[in-house]
């Protein structure tokens, strides 16, 4: 069974895309930590971050790499952080948090709700980025 995230890279359920390539795909958390908080996931569906090819790992990473960059230029923080936890959804990915401090990356703090708007406005301007 496909996971939700495969679902999401074959558009068979939306997301708020920031970018993507042959490889990886990169959209916005729609439960975000702060604004800007996004997902970048390979293509290739892998449960387990350490279990994907070496050029597929550090792929990942540099595509991550990019995505973050065009994040700090449109949310205002002191740095992207980069965590990867991997139990909530079987499909390898890293999350991409803007931080002013590292509390704002612990996963116990409240989600942000944001309406659908300002999630695709926000989208567009880090896809401008990009």
């Amino acid at each position: 069974m496909a996971s939700i995230f495969s679902k999401i890279i074959q558009g068979d359920i939306p997301s708020y895309k920031i970018a993507e390539n042959e490889n990886y795909f990169a959209f916005l958390d729609i439960q975000p930590l702060v604004l800007g908080h996004t997902l970048v996931i390979p293509k290739t569906e892998v449960d387990y971050i350490f279990d994907l090819e070496k050029d597929s790992l550090s792929g990942l990473f540099l595509f991550s790499q990019q995505i973050a960059l065009a994040l700090k230029k449109v949310v205002p923080c002191k740095r992207i952080g980069i965590t990867v936890i991997g139990l909530e959804v079987p499909h390898a990915h890293v999350h991409l948090i803007p931080m002013n401090q590292a509390s704002d990356m612990n996963f116990a703090n409240p989600k942000l709700k944001l309406a659908a708007e300002e999630l695709q406005q926000l989208a567009e301007k880090i896809k401008a980025a990009f």
